[in-house]
């Protein structure tokens, strides 16, 4: 990564909420939203996101049938997890509880070799309810 690169320093980290009814939640956190320079379609940028998830470094699945694409990535060099969705032309990188900002600077800087683009970063955080 260059000097001019984007740093991935997580402001706020989500809380881990256990509804009486099961599962597991998330409030507030992070988001770090990767806007290509030229507008992308959804599929070209599900396409360029698999073709990264596809190397050693990554395990991932997008096991829920929703509107817009959403990754859960499991990063084996660093051993963390972080979501990955696509939408509205901009891949976004949720931070969980435990990501660590090396992951994100790492899929950052796949995306960056893969993809034939320049990005924008933005980051924004949310505080719980």
């Amino acid at each position: 990564m260059t000097d001019d690169a984007p740093t991935f320093d997580i402001p706020r980290r989500p809380e881990r909420v256990y509804p009486r009814d099961g599962g597991v939640e998330y409030e507030g956190g992070t988001v770090f939203r990767l806007s290509p320079d030229a507008e992308r379609s959804e599929s070209d940028l599900a396409g360029l996101v698999e073709r990264v998830l596809d190397g050693e470094r990554y395990t991932y699945g997008d096991w829920f049938e929703l509107p817009a694409p959403v990754y859960l990535v499991h990063d084996r060099r660093h051993s963390t997890a972080f979501r990955v969705v696509i939408r509205y032309g901009d891949v976004e990188l949720h931070v969980l509880p435990d990501t660590v900002p090396e992951a994100l600077e790492g899929l950052y800087a796949r995306l960056c070799e893969d993809g034939d683009c320049d990005w924008r970063v933005d980051c924004e955080t949310t505080r719980p309810d």
